[in-house]
């Protein structure tokens, strides 16, 4: 068995790198760690990472298609946010740049979902903390997010305390 401690980093074929790059940036707040072969490959870092890396953008240029809906291959990935305050900052953003898709409630996480301008899809999540997963500690559930009554709940200001 591999021990995996968690996901290092991610890269995404785009149709440019450079305008990936600046969606990545002005979204997700990523500071471009360096731009390789004219800007046809662009590595970025969250921001307070300590990875050397958490995204790299791949040029393939500007006719290349999306995969088809429900082909084999990468469905999203999950950027996770260390507060409920932060989901709810990321909703706005989302919002704000025309990338915000839908949201739900799993129990054991609260998500937003979106897609970049090539059509990449993601997932920026909160962690509930472990000891609140009760039932959902063994089943996975899609349900609506209620994202206020969340913030109410585990936010700066509610009762919960957020990890």
């Amino acid at each position: 068995m591999i021990p995996v401690a968690r996901l290092n980093h991610a890269v995404l074929y785009v149709r440019d790198a450079t305008a990936a790059a600046e969606f990545y940036g002005r979204v997700f707040g990523f500071e471009v760690v360096s731009s390789e072969f004219g800007g046809r490959a662009v590595f970025m870092r969250a921001a307070g990472g300590e990875n050397h890396h958490d995204l790299g953008l791949f040029t393939v240029g500007p006719a290349a298609p999306n995969p088809p809906r429900g082909s084999t291959g990468l469905y999203h990935l999950a950027w996770e946010v260390p507060t409920i305050d932060d989901l709810a900052i990321a909703a706005r953003e989302l919002r704000a740049a025309g990338a915000l898709g839908g949201a739900s409630d799993h129990g054991v996480s609260k998500s937003l979902y979106g897609a970049d301008p090539d059509g990449n899809e993601f997932e920026i999540m909160w962690r509930v903390p472990r000891e609140a997963w009760g039932e959902f500690e063994r089943r996975g559930a899609v349900m609506p997010l209620d994202l206020d009554a969340e913030v109410r709940r585990w936010g700066s200001g509610g009762a919960a305390v957020s990890s």
